[in-house]
């Protein structure tokens, strides 16, 4: 046998190829809607340091002597009041846009695998790049969804990636997608959305962009993500040719005494009527899948609030979940990367 073969025919080659693999990320869910899971997903998330950025210590201690005793029974109830037969929404519908990327990249010739990880939970990030390294790919697309790049969201997804990596003897050839919130497609597709419920059921007297909200200090140390909104609003705007003065972006799911980006959505929500407008319509870009924010937050205490102080029309715009020309904007975005 000549040197040539005996390399050649090594075992182990057919382990690894130049495949690539996409692993679509998302924030997370806990894995029921229970107190105990609540607990072990909430201490997961909010002992993030991207996601709460108070000293190490101080803040643990209020985690655990306080916030893990507390929150897990209440944010049980509101999981239970969107939990479906088919588990978590934003899980289910998270898989649902992965099947449809996979389809999407096959019908294009694309000979790829895809796998969804969330940041939070299960499946976990780590699981999903297990995945993806079992089937012998070298070259990974990490794809988060979420438009608006933020350092709680897609930079926190990076941490995640990294901390997986770091314990990986071949590391992969990566591509990090860090938002997509000027996409045309991803545009449109929030356009089409928009005015698919202006057809249905009229034109309000505003329309609510709510982002979801994040501390002030974000913003003043170097976070994009309140630009990026803002700019996402002015482009569907620009889009529909609506006149700016039916828009308003706001932003939502604040906790905590700190100030957040303003205006809050619940606030203005509570002091429309008593300006004279009692018909809306929200939509919320930030979320590419419904979930608690959205079928919840949104739809349920929101609407509460509004209807409450006087409001008599309100109505939410879904999410653009697994919608045809989601999946087309997420693949246009994925096209440069392959």
């Amino acid at each position: 046998m000549s040197r040539f073969s005996a390399i050649t025919d090594n075992p182990h080659e057919g382990r690894f190829n130049k495949k690539t693999g996409i692993l679509v990320t998302n924030l997370g869910s806990p894995d029921a809607p229970t107190p105990k899971a609540l607990r072990v997903y909430l201490a997961e998330f909010l002992s993030d340091p991207r996601i709460v950025e108070i000293p190490r210590l101080i803040w643990l201690m209020i985690l655990h002597g306080i916030i893990l005793r507390v929150r897990p029974k209440k944010s049980a109830k509101a999981y239970a009041s969107i939990w479906t037969e088919n588990g978590s929404p934003l899980i289910h519908i998270s898989q649902q846009q992965a099947d449809k990327i996979a389809e999407k990249l096959k019908a294009n010739n694309h000979n790829v695998e895809v796998e969804l990880a969330m940041r939070y939970g299960n499946p976990s990030i780590e699981a999903g790049l297990e995945k993806l390294r079992d089937k012998g790919i070298t070259r990974i697309i990490v794809f988060p969804l979420y438009p608006q790049y933020s350092s709680p969201t897609t930079g926190s997804t990076f941490d995640a990636i990294a901390n997986v990596l770091k314990k990986w003897r071949w590391v992969p050839e990566l591509h990090f997608i860090n938002g997509y919130h000027t996409n045309p497609l991803y545009i449109e597709s929030l356009a089409n959305s928009i005015q698919e419920d202006l057809d249905k059921n009229g034109t309000p007297q505003k329309i609510v962009f709510s982002y979801h909200g994040m501390p002030k200090q974000f913003l003043d140390h170097g976070d994009p993500y309140h630009c990026l909104c803002h700019q996402t609003t002015r482009l569907v705007v620009e889009k529909l040719g609506l006149d700016k003065d039916l828009v308003m972006t706001t932003f939502q799911s604040r906790f905590g005494k700190a100030e957040w980006l303003k205006p809050y959505t619940d606030a203005t929500l509570e002091s429309f009527p008593k300006e004279g407008i009692k018909d809306i319509a929200i939509i919320s870009p930030a979320f590419s899948a419904d979930c608690l924010e959205t079928l919840e937050e949104l739809e349920e205490e929101n609407r509460e609030i509004f209807e409450e102080a006087g409001g008599e029309k309100y109505r939410y715009i879904a999410a653009l979940n697994d919608r045809d020309d989601h999946i087309d904007a997420l693949y246009d975005v994925l096209k440069p990367n392959l």
